[in-house]
């Protein structure tokens, strides 16, 4: 596996959770294919969220390019947080309306 830092596998880690980021994205962005980031993310998530994300994306469409049946883009939710230092960042509390 390529030498990362620990913001390039925040990011992938980021990547990897998204629903509608292909392991294709993951593959042209950093050059590691499915089954690498799924030893990276074996590595750097606790045990028992690697199942919960092995789960949530075994057999998911989304996350082949050659599955999906809409467009290409992103959509990213206001209130989606941020994943830093393999953590998910909290909001501060303060309410949108």
């Amino acid at each position: 596996m390529k030498n990362l830092n620990g913001t390039d596998i925040d990011r992938i880690i980021q990547m990897a959770w998204e629903d509608r980021t292909t392991f294709d994205a993951i593959l042209k962005t950093f050059g590691l294919t499915e089954s690498e980031v799924i030893t990276l993310m074996r590595r750097n998530l606790r045990p028992s969220s690697f199942r919960l994300w092995r789960k949530r994306v075994s057999g998911r469409k989304t996350k082949h390019l050659a599955k999906r049946n809409f467009q290409l883009g992103r959509f990213k939710c206001s209130r989606q947080g941020n994943i830093n230092q393999n953590k998910i960042t909290k909001r501060n509390g303060s309410k949108r309306f």
